[in-house]
C-alpha cells in the first residue's frame, strides 16, 4: 500500500487529466493492491459476517473520478481511494464496512450514513423501542476500543418529529447518520497484519450492524 499512498499525495500535488494519463499505469497498480488488501479483510470478515462471504473485492472499490457538475471544486479526481462492504454490494442501503485510504486521513468504520427517511425512521424507531439493548452496544468494550461513539455531523438541533425532548434516547434520536469511524494512521496501514488489525475493528462493530440491519428489514 506504500505505492498507493504515494500516488495518492502526488495526485494531490497533479489533479489533472494530463498528469493521470501519464500516471494511469501507477493507479491501476494501487488500485490492484487496494482489492488485495480488501479481499484479506473480506475474508476475514465473513468468518464473523456470513452475509458479506462471497463479494467480489473489486466491486467495492469507489471510482476515483468525481462528479463535478454540481461541485465548485472542479479538480476532476478524488485524493483517496476507498472500499464500501456490504450485503448486496456497493450500491445497497445496508448498513456497511467502509475503508478510507487518504494520506494523513485514513479511517475504517461502518454503519448507515445518510440514510433515506423511511430507513432514518425505521433506525430511529428501532433504537427507541430497545435504547437498553443499543446502549449496550455502544457502550461494549470490543467497540469502545475502537469507537469513541456515533458521528454526529448535521445532528438535530431538536428532537426528530415524533419523539418528546424527555425520551431517555432523545440525544441519540436527533442523530442523521448513524455510523461511527475509527482513524489509523499510514504508518499503521503499512505494517504487516494490518488486514487482521481491520477485520478485528469491524469485528467490534459488528453487533451495531446487526442493530441496524434489523432495524432496516
Amino acid at each position: 500500500m506504500e505505492q498507493t499512498l504515494t500516488f495518492l499525495k502526488q495526485l494531490k500535488k497533479n489533479n489533472n487529466k494530463e498528469w493521470f494519463d501519464k500516471n494511469k499505469h501507477i493507479y491501476l497498480k494501487s488500485k490492484e493492491d487496494l482489492e488485495v488488501l480488501v479481499a484479506k479483510i473480506l475474508a476475514l470478515t465473513a468468518k464473523f459476517d456470513k452475509e458479506v462471504a462471497g463479494i467480489d473485492p473489486a466491486k467495492t472499490i469507489f471510482r476515483i473520478y468525481k462528479d463535478v457538475r454540481f461541485s465548485k471544486d472542479k479538480t476532476p479526481y478524488k485524493t483517496n481511494m476507498g472500499a464500501h462492504i456490504t450485503p448486496g454490494g456497493k450500491g445497497s442501503s445496508m448498513p456497511s464496512y467502509y475503508i478510507h485510504i487518504e494520506p494523513g486521513n485514513c479511517f475504517m468504520g461502518g454503519g448507515s450514513y445518510m440514510p433515506m427517511p423511511d430507513k432514518l425512521a425505521a433506525i430511529r424507531q428501532e433504537i427507541d423501542y430497545n435504547y437498553a439493548d443499543f446502549k449496550k452496544i455502544l457502550n461494549n468494550k470490543d467497540f469502545k476500543k475502537y469507537y469513541s461513539g456515533l458521528m454526529e455531523e448535521d445532528k438535530l438541533v431538536n428532537p426528530p418529529k415524533g419523539y418528546d425532548k424527555e425520551n431517555p434516547a432523545v440525544e441519540v434520536l436527533k442523530n442523521k447518520h448513524f455510523a461511527v469511524t475509527h482513524h489509523f494512521d499510514d504508518k499503521e496501514l503499512l505494517k504487516p497484519g494490518f488486514d487482521k488489525y481491520a477485520a478485528s475493528a469491524f469485528k467490534a462493530m459488528y453487533p451495531f450492524l446487526l442493530f441496524l440491519r434489523g432495524a432496516m428489514k
